[in-house]
């Protein structure tokens, strides 16, 4: 799962994203806090995304702590 999480200076200001993409996992994660499913994540915000992208953001705050 590490692998669809990346880090750059030159993207977001070196702020962890999806890889492949300019998604925040930060932004990821206020959707999941909110109470949003995969499903409806994928749906109205990042398409883009798949069930393990989603999982790797969750789970890449779960190893920050």
């Amino acid at each position: 799962m590490v692998d669809r999480i990346s880090v750059s200076p030159l993207i977001h200001f070196g702020k962890p994203c999806v890889a492949g993409t300019r998604i925040t996992v930060q932004n990821v994660l206020e959707l999941l806090n909110e109470g949003l499913s995969f499903d409806q994540i994928r749906a109205d915000y990042y398409p883009q995304l798949t069930n393990d992208d989603i999982r790797a953001c969750a789970e890449s705050s779960v190893n920050e702590s």
